[in-house]
């Protein structure tokens, strides 16, 4: 059972990167139709949680998926906010709320790595 998960986690990992670094082709070789607009921000934000995903399944505390998840999307919203044209109502509420839960799990997970010494 091991390998098959860690086998899933290192998979999940690299389609995070492809879609992080890649959203148009993903989208082409898996659906048939590239992805772009805001259809491609949708696709970094999943590849940001399919990263995430692959961390918190590997062995270890999944505490350190969910921080590394929180800390992407709160900077690649914020990138997409200052760079231009994508920008909702709850753009900036979202940086704020991600970067206060990015502080609340390292504060966790440096706690965490505290206590196992």
């Amino acid at each position: 059972m091991k390998r098959a998960l860690i086998f899933a986690a290192v998979a999940e990992v690299a389609t995070g990167l492809a879609l992080l670094i890649f959203p148009s082709l993903v989208g082409q070789v898996l659906l048939g139709q590239e992805l772009v607009g805001v259809a491609a921000a949708v696709a970094r934000v999943a590849g940001v949680a399919l990263v995430a995903l692959g961390i918190a399944c590997w062995p270890g505390p999944p505490v350190y998926g969910m921080l590394v998840y929180s800390f992407g999307v709160t900077l690649y919203l914020a990138w997409l906010g200052f760079a231009g044209d994508t920008s909702g109502i709850l753009l900036w509420p979202a940086v704020g709320l991600h970067a206060i839960l990015t502080a609340l799990l390292a504060r966790e997970s440096l706690a965490g790595a505290t206590r196992n010494i």
